[in-house]
Order: C-alpha cells, then structure tokens, then sequence
C-alpha cells in the first residue's frame, strides 16, 4: 500500500509563506547598517536586491512546477547538476538559513531591549526601572533560540492559519506607519544621495540581500501545495512584488524622517523613528507615543521571532535530506520515535545558531548569509538550464520562465558579480563552502551514491511523480454514491468496525463503494516524503485490517493512506478530489472548553464539499430499530431521514420519528409536528413509527425515550466558540447521556446562506 502526500496550501498560503519569511529584518534591522554603507541612496540597494532575486525565483518557480516535491532548492540542484553540487547547495542553504535565523534573533532582541531604555513615563509603569534591569541582547537571544529549539524537539505545531494572521497584523502595522510618517518626510534628508559612489550602494545591496531570501522558502514545501502551477510563480511573484514596494516605502521613510547618522548607529530603526515623531503626542489623553511604540514592537517581535523559528524549523530539514541521499552523515537521518523530529538536525542547527547570535554582529550574520544565498541562487539558475537543455520528456513544468535562457545568464552573472563585490570575509567564506563541499562529496559520498544529475537522479521521482497522478486520475468522480470514512492513526479495530457498520448498508442501498483512508499527521519539522517512504508497524496493521474487513463487507471498498501536515485540510481536499458524498467520521466526546481553541470537526464541516456525520459510541450487533430526533432543520431533518431509511431498508431495520415538546404545548403544536412526521414518512421505504416526547427537559425526556433504539440519527452544526461555552448544544447533551450508537449529521445545504442560521436553528428548535 503506498502513502499519498497531501497537497493542502493554497495561494494565499503560499504568499502568507513566502512573504512571513521576507517581512523581518530587512525593515526592522538592516535599514541602519545598510544606511552606513550606502548613504540615503539605500533605497537603490533594497530595489537592486529585489531585481537580483528575480531569476532565481522564475527558476524556482518553473522547477517547482516541474517536480512539485518536498526538499526545494536543494532538490533541484542535487537532481539537476548532480550530487556535487547538491552537497553544496545543501551546506550552503542549511548555513544561510541559520546565519538569516540568527539574524531575526539576534535582533528582534534588540527590540524587546529598546522597551527597557523607555522612560518609565511613556510606559505608565513606575516602577519598571527599579525592578527589571536591562537584560544584554545576545542573553536574550539565545535564551529565545533555546525555547524555539525545544519547541521543534517536541514538534509543536505550526500551522498557516496563525502565520496568514501575523502577516496581515504586520502588514495592518506597517501600512498604519507609512500612512502616519510619510507626510513628515524631510526632502533635506537627501541630499548628497550619492555621496557614497556606487561601492557603496553595491555594499549596500549585499548586506540586504537576505532581506529576499524567503521569497524561494516555499520551494521546499511544493510537494505540499495545490495546484502549484498556479499557486507556486503567482505566489511567488506577488510576494516578491509587494514585499519589494513595502521595503522600498518604509526605507523612503525612515531615511526621510530620521538623521542619517542617527538611523545608521541603530539595531531597531522602527521603533526609534516612531519614538522620535510621536513621544509627546497625546490625543483626548491617550499618549499616542506609547501606542505606536508598542505596536511596532509587536510588529517587530512578531516577524523577527516568527521567522527566527521558521529559521530552526526549515534549516534542520536541509541536514536531513542530505543524510537521506547519502550525501552526509547518517545520524542527521534519525527520527524521534516519540515526537517524530529530526533531533539531531535540530539539536546541531540550534547549536550553531546559538553560537552565532553569542559571537556575530549584525552586519558580519547579514553578509554572510546574502553571499551564501547568492551562491545557492546562482545554483539554481543553473540548474534550470541543466534541465531544459537535456531536453527530457518527461520536463514539462506548468509554468516556464519567460526570457529563457537570458534570465537565467543574468543570474549567474550577476550573482558571481555582486559576490566579488562583498567584503573580504563573505568572498572567501563562499569560496570555502565551495570548496568543503567539493572535498566532502569527494571523501564522503561518492562512493555511496550511484547517480548523476537529471539522466539518473530523477528517475526514482518521477516514477512517484506518474503514480501520484495515476492516482489523482483515479480519483475523478462518477456517478455512484461514495461515502469516505477518514481514520487518524490511533484509530482502533472497534472504532472502525463501528463507521464501516454505519456506512455499509447506506452504500449498498445506493449502490457506490466505501474509502477507508488513514491520515497520518506529521510535525512540520519533518518532510512528507519521510513517512510515506516507510512502513511502520502500524501501518502494516492497518493494511492487514482493512483486507480482512473487505472479505466481509458486501460493498467496494479502496484503501489508502495520506501524510500531510494538517489532517482536517487534507481530508477535506481528498473529499473534493475523490468526489465524495458523504465523509463518515468518528468523534470523540470533547468538553466545552474545546470550542473555544476550535474544533476540527467543526473545520470539517464548514469546509467539505459534501455532507459530513460524526459517529460516536460504539456500535451494536444487530440493529433493530433507528431512531431518529428530528427539529424541524429544512435540511439536516431530510439528510437524517434518508440515511436512516438506507440502513433500515437493508438491515431489516424499522425507523422511529421523535421530537420533544414542553408538558403543556399547545394542540396545535402537537398536531404540526404530527404533520411534519407525516411529510418526512413520505420519504421513506420502511415502517415509520412518530413518537412525541411531552417533558419540560427535552434532552432527559428524549433520553429516556431513546432508551429501546439500536442507533440515534441527530443534527449538528458548527460550534460558535464563545456561545457554546454559555449555551451547550442539544444534540451534543443528548449524545452524551445516551450510550447507543450515534450518528451525527451536518448537511452541505447548511453552510448557504446567513451565519444567523445556525443560532436560528438553535433558538427556535431546541
């Protein structure tokens, strides 16, 4: 049984990637140093920097349309101009992405220092003086860099969702400040713009450099994104486009709006320009001051940390993949059995990043890691040409570079170019990563691997390249009904039995087949490819079972398994891909406070192309009677009573009617429900019984009713956080004061028309 990966990141995704990895220390940090070396022509720099990128990331694009797989960068290098050069871009974009981590570290540090020079008067908080000192940033630093290497050991998750938010904050922040500055720039302030020459602005443009470097980030990720076709050069261009114009803004203001020498003797420009403009503003009593302080801090601190993180988490995959291809060592290659990290590729990259914020400065960690990345997009551009000139059949990316091959030639040379320009350390630094590589490939690897470039490298791949489209083709929906029952990986024998019970007799009755698939979640330490190249235990258990569930079931059945970093994404996309009808899911009983941090089943619901139940409980032998607690919802009610009819139709199977009334309803109310059991009846093919519960405590009354049926059919809907905290669901009581099997039930239908409807339901139906 092979394992899928799950491509679950869309355009947004991939521009709230790319971008969360650029928005950091090319506006909070490098402004200053960049000012010492260019003058007020430092602007030039952030813009030529931007333009060098650019082939590299055409490049990347077209070569993630072509091989959409995990690893990125290094991937396409090592496949394409061999396993020499991949060993080199490898070390190479392993050490620039700890030199840009250390770099988001080290001065996101300086930040959360600068709230200690403060007067304790902007702050309002007296005492703050007397009681904290002032801790040294490099302390700081690896005091953050030691908690973010913990986080990654444990495999603590991250997920797009909270890196889209701190996106969109840093964004509202940084568009708010531009807005709130730029009316104050002082023309003066620019005068002798070119005093520096042009060593100066090419100096200049070396140290930001890295402020581009996560524009190709999500490369390594492509195996993971939908559609990257579109999504991978459309992603990468807009965030490359507006990252480049906000850089290029804010640096217009901060050179327009602070001395020259001012700006470039300081680590936290941002939070220094906004002190020296509105410290004494107060408004209606508010100190503004302090405000706008604040929130550049929290814009900083979230960029420069969140990236600082990520720089931990995507550096230590580049020792990983080296040590799969045999291109390093092996320990790198171990996975914690327990949390399911690489712990020594963490543990080694943790180490050198904190070695470097102990010992580097910020403009030595800046150059470095813009000439390692300028050699790794050299690289790249390389590569590219590598694979259109061998003229593959198989190379047929959705995306091509326009200007080829000029683009890439631009690249080569320019990157060579603006490396002879970098300071003495970054040119031999690039020289003897060239040079290691070269020399370990040489001592180490050579005699371990048996491929060259794109004539071998990739034949491996693309054979999983066709499957995976093989697969997907497969998975074209049809006419027949089709129910997928998604299992996590703790699922046990019973819990299956039970939804394959559930969903046999609805698939016999109209005439389709059942998915079993299990979805097995991995941190996002660890790439995809990992876990679906192996079996384990488990999943040779599962694969056992489900064979011998097939011998007893009287419907089809197809088995699978899918890896993926989100399960509640990738079971809706494979819902959507495969066509289903119907997604038939086991759900735990959960305490109110769980809706408060979100559900995912609650995800599940509002985002599936189809309708969903929940079971919960376990199932019985032999079934006959299905009860099922109607409300009146113009399309849960009929979705329940369908199901319902199916099982009961080819279980042998009768189906009651109930709903719950108080003691002293009218007549009138009584008689249109009867009513209404009569419409819904109409529905049916089997004996329906209607049954009304007269009690003032509906879900004890209908409890004690449902006491003689085999299974209960009950609506759901999505949980609304902080009115389910106050005011519980019915269904959701009921469901847990009975112990009979339960088969909660969401239709499609709910999710058109106002968000009120899910409250209206609740209030006039419960």
């Amino acid at each position: 049984m092979t394992k899928d990966l799950e491509r679950d990141l869309g355009l947004f995704a991939v521009i709230a990637i790319s971008m969360g990895a650029m928005i950091g220390s090319g506006i909070f940090i490098l402004p200053g140093v960049a000012m010492a070396e260019a003058g007020p022509a430092v602007i030039l720099a952030f813009v030529i920097a931007a333009i060098l990128v650019v082939p590299a990331a055409f490049s990347i694009a077209e070569l993630g349309t072509a091989m959409p797989e995990a690893g990125g960068d290094y991937i396409f290098i090592e496949r394409g101009l061999g396993p020499s050069f991949g060993t080199i871009a490898g070390l190479g974009t392993w050490l620039m992405l700890m030199l840009k981590g250390s770099l988001a570290l080290y001065g996101g540090m300086f930040y959360i220092n600068f709230i200690y020079t403060l007067p304790t008067w902007e702050l309002g908080i007296p005492f703050l003086e007397s009681t904290l000192a002032i801790p040294g940033v490099r302390a700081l630093g690896i005091t953050f860099a030691i908690i973010f290497i913990a986080v990654n050991l444990i495999g603590v998750k991250q997920t797009g969702g909270i890196q889209s938010i701190m996106v969109v904050i840093m964004l509202v922040i940084l568009g708010i400040f531009v807005a709130a500055t730029i009316i104050q720039v002082d023309g003066a302030n620019y005068d002798g713009f070119f005093d520096e020459g042009i060593d100066g602005i090419l100096g200049a443009t070396a140290l930001v450099l890295v402020s581009y470097a996560g524009v190709t980030k999500v490369a390594a990720v492509a195996e993971e994104i939908e559609n990257p076709g579109r999504n991978l050069p459309l992603g990468l261009a807009i965030s490359l486009g507006v990252t480049a114009f906000l850089y290029a803004l804010l640096v217009f203001v901060l050179v327009g709006v602070m001395d020259g020498d001012e700006l470039a003797d300081h680590n936290e420009p941002m939070a220094r320009a906004t002190e020296l403009l509105f410290a004494d503003s107060v408004v209606a009593g508010v100190p503004v001051g302090t405000l706008a302080v604040a929130g550049i801090i929290l814009a900083a601190v979230l960029a420069l940390v969140s990236t600082a993180n990520a720089g931990i988490l995507t550096a230590s995959r580049y020792p990983l993949a080296l040590s799969r291809d045999d291109l390093f060592l092996k320990k790198f290659e171990y996975i914690h059995p327990r949390f399911n990290t690489p712990t020594v590729a963490i543990l080694t990259t943790g180490a050198i990043i904190v070695f470097i914020v102990a010992t580097q400065d910020v403009d030595e960690i800046a150059k470095m890691a813009g000439a390692f990345q300028i050699l790794v997009y050299i690289l790249v551009c390389g590569a590219l040409i590598a694979f259109r000139e061998r003229d593959l059949e198989w190379y047929d990316p959705d995306f091509k570079t326009p200007g080829y091959p000029w683009v890439q030639l631009f690249g080569i040379l320019s990157g060579i170019f603006i490396i002879t320009q970098m300071d003495t350390a970054e040119i031999v630094g690039s020289v003897l990563i060239v040079v290691f590589g070269f020399v370990w490939y040489k001592w180490y690897a050579e005699d371990r691997i048996d491929r060259e470039g794109v004539a071998k490298g990739l034949a491996r791949r693309q054979a999983g390249k066709q499957f995976v489209e093989d697969t997907e083709h497969q998975l074209q929906r049809d006419d027949t009904y089709e129910i997928l029952i998604p299992l996590r990986q703790d699922v046990s024998r019973e819990q299956e039995d039970a939804l394959l019970q559930m969903a046999a007799p609805i698939v016999r009755r109209r005439g389709g087949r059942i998915r079993v698939v299990r979805f097995d979640e991995v941190p996002d330490q660890v790439p995809l490819d990992i876990p679906a190249e192996e079996l384990s235990e488990e999943d040779l258990e599962f694969e056992e079972r489900t064979d011998d569930l097939v011998r007893y079931l009287e419907v089809p059945v197809e088995v699978g398994e899918i890896v993926s970093h989100d399960t509640r994404h990738a079971v809706v996309n494979f819902a959507e891909r495969s066509g289903a009808d119907l997604v038939l899911a086991r759900r735990q009983a959960t305490s109110r406070l769980g809706t408060l941090f979100g559900r995912d089943t609650d995800w599940i619901m509002e985002h599936a192309p189809c309708d969903v139940a929940f079971v919960q409980h376990e199932a019985r032998v032999g079934i006959d009677e299905i009860a099922v607690v109607t409300d009146r919802s113009p399309f849960n009610d009929p979705l329940k009573v369908e199901l319902a009819d199916a099982m009961a139709d080819v279980l042998g199977a009768r189906v009651r009617f109930l709903f719950a009334v108080g003691e002293d309803a009218p007549d009138e109310l009584v008689e249109t429900i009867e009513d209404y059991h009569t419409e819904l009846d109409e529905l049916c093919t089997v004996p329906v019984e209607s049954t009304i519960v007269r009690s003032n405590d509906a879900v004890a009354g209908l409890s004690e009713a449902l006491e003689s049926s085999d299974v209960v059919m009950l609506s759901t809907v999505t949980h609304r956080r902080l009115p389910d905290l106050l005011i519980e669901q019915r269904s959701d009581r009921i469901a847990a004061a009975i112990e009979q099997p339960t088969m909660l039930v969401h239709s499609k239908e709910t999710r058109r028309g106002s968000f009120l409807r899910p409250i209206l339901e609740r209030v006039l139906f419960d």
